[in-house]
């Protein structure tokens, strides 16, 4: 009798090492779809990294997001730090909402500014989905009225109100590429959402068009600089809220970098 008691408690402990052990990767896997999007996607993005120059898998992923141009970048490294490559680039069909940040609940926005990927979702109504940390500190200073909203992903499918929808085949790979990285210890991949490029043309066109719109242009010229930043040095710039909203962004290593 005793010995079984410890034949039990010997497994017992076994099993609670075996569960402790798990990865992110494991836990993730777990999941049909996320099981699936490996099988069918994962030779293809090594491949992909292949000719990038970018070891597979990579420990670090970035985020770009351009709503003019509805496209969402995906720059990666394999180093804990240092300058990040442009990897893939995704287009979404779809557009909700019009450029400028998003502020109320139900105002169909997709959101503007620095944000990093808060959750994983692997049974996602569309397909799977990340979400993003909206509202982040800035946009709960700046809300119109009570409630900012909130629910933003990046997903499947082709339709969305306030999120960005890259399809259900994109989804698979990008989503792998955000479970590689947070499984070799990043801890926050950020995602950073600009009205369009912010390179010369881009910014012209903006204050062109929008030159009676005064408010919205200096919230773009706060943004501008985590644009041209990365685009300086290819590594994701450090911001910080103040205590009126505003991000303030400072070139910094990834290291020091940091996410509202």
């Amino acid at each position: 009798m005793r010995y079984a008691r410890w034949a039990s408690a010997a497994v017992l402990v076994m099993v609670s090492a075996s569960l402790f052990a798990l990865t992110f990767k494991d836990l993730q896997m777990n999941f049909a779809r996320v099981e699936a999007a490996y099988l069918e996607k994962e030779t293809a993005l090594r491949e992909l990294f292949r000719e990038k120059g970018v070891a597979f898998p990579p420990r670090r992923i970035y985020i770009r997001v351009f709503k003019r141009e509805r496209t969402v970048e995906v720059w990666a490294s394999a180093e804990r730090r240092g300058p990040l490559t442009l990897v893939v680039s995704y287009d979404f069909l779809i557009l909700s909402g019009r450029l400028g940040p998003k502020r109320r609940l139900g105002d169909g926005q997709v959101p503007e500014g620095f944000y990093h990927i808060s959750h994983f979702n692997p049974e996602s109504r569309f397909h799977l989905s990340l979400g993003i940390n909206y509202p982040n500190v800035s946009d709960r200073i700046l809300k119109d009225g009570d409630d900012p909203g909130g629910a933003i992903y990046i997903h499947g499918s082709f339709v969305t109100i306030g999120c960005v929808p890259i399809t259900d085949d994109k989804i698979k790979e990008l989503y792998i590429l955000a479970v590689e990285a947070a499984d070799r210890g990043q801890a926050r991949i950020p995602v950073h959402i600009f009205p369009a490029r912010l390179d010369e043309t881009g910014w012209a066109a903006l204050r062109e068009e929008y030159q009676d719109n005064r408010a919205l242009i200096e919230f773009w010229e706060i943004l501008k600089p985590g644009y041209d930043l990365f685009e300086q040095g290819r590594v994701v710039p450090a911001v910080s809220v103040s205590g009126t909203g505003r991000y303030v962004v400072t070139s910094s290593t990834e290291r020091r970098g940091t996410h509202p």
